[in-house]
This record gives structure tokens, sequence and C-alpha cells, in this order.
């Protein structure tokens, strides 16, 4: 349970606010994103003056913004959700829910005390306002497709027979942290030999927020010096793990966003809803493999003037979906 409380505020009236959120992490299921709910108001006389309030800068855009009155309740209140009414139960009769559903990248909950009933523009003091970050994540599909395959028949100058190569996954899915087995087939029926198989992993994070830009980073590069002679062939699994841990060292990568005490990894593969507007998302990561072979005639001129054969395959990256977890576990009595 999420707790963020205004204990005292200035002037003679002091209200304590108390905002509950029943988690930080709101899954976006492609088709539907869980909604957020929760909200606790109590109030009690105090004498106080108001301290100095402090003005910061923050270089984000708003892109999506909701506000809805808690108090005096609205007429058209919808039924509580289950979450909701274990809550009204526990915090007693100065309790008030409320629903949206978040749709952008960064997300704040804010209860704030209201001077007016309707004022987008009305200027907030930090000491009448409590707020959560939470996130929207998305969980790996239960059911999946199967791997992707790709293939490349490559013929090389004064060459009159080519280099086959396919590659191909098991699944479309994999979860961050887990092997991933990369099944490589080389036919080689030119006169050079294939020295070396090299797999990598890229990530392109494409900001949409402000304009379409694309940042590609190589998050994973590993060499296997497997040789396929003339008119030669192969067939192997090679097992690659991309992970966050060998990439803390570099600058622009995309990853999870992360809570407080909490640790992250590689920013988890976004998945689009069709009809979607792409604005309210931010930034869409995507993952692909990159297999490469070098061929070359063998002795010093030959590795000077090799031949490169290519191949690419999507790779989604995700986390598993938790068990589920009852909410009055975690309230306190």
């Amino acid at each position: 349970m999420e707790v963020e409380e205004i204990k005292e505020l200035p002037c003679c009236l002091a209200t304590k606010l108390t905002l509950y959120l029943g988690r930080r992490d709101f899954v976006d299921h492609v088709d539907t994103v869980d909604p957020v709910v929760w909200v606790y108001l109590s109030c009690a006389f105090r004498y106080g003056h108001e301290d100095l309030d402090v003005i910061g800068l923050s270089f984000r855009k708003d892109i999506w913004t909701v506000r809805k009155q808690i108090y005096p309740p609205p007429g058209d209140q919808p039924a509580p959700t289950p979450t909701q009414e274990i809550l009204l139960k526990k915090a007693g009769d100065h309790t008030y829910p409320f629903t949206f559903n978040p749709c952008g990248v960064d997300f704040e909950v804010k209860a704030y005390i209201a001077k007016e009933a309707d004022n987008p523009d009305e200027k907030i003091s930090k000491k009448d306002a409590c707020r959560l970050i939470i996130r929207k994540i998305q969980y790996a599909p239960t059911n999946t497709n199967p791997g992707p395959k790709a293939d490349i028949c490559k013929q090389f100058m004064m060459s009159d027979k080519p280099v086959h190569l396919e590659v191909a996954i098991d699944k479309e899915v994999y979860l961050h942290g887990d092997p991933i087995p990369v099944r490589v087939k080389i036919h080689n029926e030119t006169t050079k030999v294939v020295k070396q198989i090299k797999v990598c992993v890229d990530q392109t994070a494409e900001v949409v927020l402000y304009s379409a830009d694309k940042y590609n980073k190589t998050i994973l590069t590993e060499e296997f010096s497997e040789t396929v002679e003339p008119n030669g062939s192969l067939e192997k699994v090679l097992m690659i793990t991309p992970l966050l841990s060998n990439n803390r060292e570099k600058h622009g990568l995309a990853l999870d966003g992360k809570l407080k005490y909490q640790d992250t990894n590689l920013a988890s593969t976004t998945i689009l809803r069709p009809g979607i507007e792409k604005d309210v998302l931010g930034i869409l990561v995507s993952y692909k493999i990159r297999v490469n072979l070098m061929a070359s005639r063998g002795g010093l001129l030959g590795d000077l003037i090799a031949s490169d054969i290519s191949v690419e395959l999507p790779l989604v990256l995700m986390h598993p979906k938790p068990a589920a977890f009852q909410l009055d576990d975690f309230i306190m009595e």
C-alpha cells in the first residue's frame, strides 16, 4: 500500500490530506489499462504559518491531464471497485474514491486542497498537495506466436555460387534475463571460408513526444569462432542474454521506469494497439537480433577484402505477468 500525506497545512483550518494507492504499477493490456483508484481526505483545526515556497523547474512536457473533484462528492460517482470497498471499510467515513485511466509515459497522481471548484489554472502550494509517482507497464502476453525466421542467399563478385544463411528464434516473446537460443544454419557453396559469426542485439527508441527522433544502441555483441569451409554446412544454436548489467556505462539507453528503492532493467518492447495515438506513449521501444557472417579466401589479403552476410530478426523483450495478490493482505489493521 502506497501512502502520501500532507501532515500539516498553514492557516487556522489545518487540513490533512492522504493519498492511498493499492500499487504503483498499472498494467497496459494493449486494449485496456488498469484504472488508478483511491483517495482519502480528513480535516482538523490547528494554528500555524506558511513556510517559504521553493520554486523548481522540470524539463518535461505534460501531454495529458485529468482533474476530478473528490470533495464534495459529485453526484455521478460510479459503483466502488473491490479495492475501494476494502479501503472504505478500513479508512472510515471521511473517505472518497476516485478512478482514472493512465495513458502516458510518466505518471504522477496528485491530490490537493482547491480554493475554487473548477479552475485548471489555480496555483497550488506544495504544502496543499500530496503526490505519488506510478508506472504504466505492459506484461508479456500469455498466448504468443512462434518465433520469427529470416534467411538470405548472397552471391559474391567473381563467384557463381552463393552462401545461404538462415536464422530463427523459438518464440515471439522472451522475458528480461532469459537466455535466447538463436538457431543458425549456414550452407557455403562458394570458394570462401566463413571464419566468424557475430550476433548483436540492437535497441531502438523512437521518441514521438516532440519529434520522430530515433536512437539506436547495440546492447549485446558476441562473436563465435565457427568455421564453415567451402562447400560446407553448419547448423548450431548460439545462446545470448541481453542484460542491463552489461550496459550500465552506456549513455542513451531506454530503461523501464524505476520506483524508489527498486532497480530497473532494459526498457520493455512497446506493444501498440491499432489506432492508438503514438504521442501519448512518448517513446516506442523495439529490439532486433543481427547475425553477421565474415567470409574470406584466407591469408592476409583475403582478410582485408572479407565479405559480410547479414540478416535481422525482430525481438520482443518483456516482463511476465505477476501472480495476483489480495489487497487486504497489505492493509494494516
